[in-house]
């Protein structure tokens, strides 16, 4: 019989990439997605009718649904990617970041809590952020450093970590938490700044670009998340958390340049396609960057795609992948939000 995951969020970037991943590795997997903005249907349209695959319409709240599907389906793990995740989103509406991001991580809690007690086979994996440690303007974040997030969207991630780092203390509940940078790669909501100058190359528009440009982050293309995370499946300790990281950090204008760069060798630049500064996003930070020494040496996980050749293969997907911007509605894509 094949081993059962949970994945929520499953319709989302990460989520997404995540299934096909767990697909490939023959498990059975299913997916708990509520339909939000950033959900998307053709991320997963090849696997519909897998017969490993098993889609719910759920939000993470809903306590009793999650444990019906927990007892009907007795997952090995969990894996919770279901959140907003957009900074500018959250400036200019924060509670839906606490609703998702906090009390729906409650919810699961409480979910696998009373799921526990009948079945102890399960690990509950929270994917988070870089961004919980806020502005690094100098070496790399660890562990168990400080976390000082800037925005609502990273306070509420940092507010879900010390929650599942409680249920872990109090109730000793099988918890992992991941800490992951910047991700980048095919299926990702171009509301994100690569899909965004993507579609925007695509599209003959100009490339925004916040403030002067050099606001920093480190990028890792999602292949290598979603393989980082399988190793912390397999081999991480329950009550440790691990960053995920590739060490390569590029800035905003370094990122439009090699998109640029790339574009040309595939189709003919519209004369519009040029870096456009515009008004920076309150409380923007400067720099993130951690130190994913921990899972390289206690796991044996490295990340295996440099970052050149990941924006050829984001930009190459995307290219193929047209229809993708079809499903999605215009004003999600150029609109302009956080400007406050």
């Amino acid at each position: 019989m094949k081993k059962k995951i949970i994945i929520t969020g499953g319709l989302g970037f990460i989520g997404s990439n995540l299934i096909k991943y767990f697909l490939k590795k023959n498990y059975f997997v299913i997916n708990i997605d509520k339909i939000s903005y950033a959900s998307n249907f053709y991320n997963l349209k090849k696997y519909k009718s897998n017969k490993n695959y098993k889609f719910f319409k759920c939000d993470i709240g809903n306590k009793l649904k999650i444990n019906k599907i927990l007892n009907q389906y007795k997952p090995v793990a969990i894996f919770n990617l279901a959140a907003e995740t957009h900074v500018d989103r959250s400036i200019d509406g924060p509670e839906n970041f606490i609703q998702s991001n906090i009390v729906g991580t409650f919810n699961l809690l409480e979910a696998l809590k009373k799921y526990y007690k009948k079945n102890k086979k399960i690990k509950f994996i929270h994917i988070s952020t870089d961004e919980v440690y806020g502005d690094k303007l100098k070496g790399r974040s660890k562990e168990n450093d400080t976390y000082k997030p800037s925005s609502p969207y990273a306070a509420s991630k940092a507010s879900s970590d010390h929650l599942v780092y409680s249920y872990l203390k109090t109730y000793n509940l099988p918890l992992i938490i991941t800490n992951c940078s910047n991700n980048y790669g095919p299926n990702q909501h171009p509301e994100k700044l690569i899909p965004k100058l993507i579609y925007n190359i695509l599209n003959n528009l100009s490339l925004p670009i916040y403030g002067n440009g050099k606001n920093s982050r480190e990028w890792i293309f999602v292949d290598d998340h979603c393989e980082a995370l399988f190793c912390v499946f397999k081999k991480g300790k329950i009550g440790e958390t691990y960053n995920i990281g590739s060490g390569t950090n590029l800035n905003n204008i370094q990122i439009a340049k090699h998109l640029i760069e790339i574009a040309k060798k595939e189709i003919p630049i519209g004369k519009n396609v040029n870096i456009k500064y515009i008004k920076d996003r309150p409380g923007h930070d400067t720099r993130y960057a951690i130190n994913s020494s921990k899972i390289k040496n206690k796991l044996l996980w490295k990340p295996k795609i440099k970052i050149k050749k990941g924006l050829q293969n984001t930009f190459k997907w995307y290219l193929n992948n047209k229809e993708y911007f079809k499903k999605i509605k215009k004003k999600d894509i150029i609109s302009r939000l956080g400007n406050k």
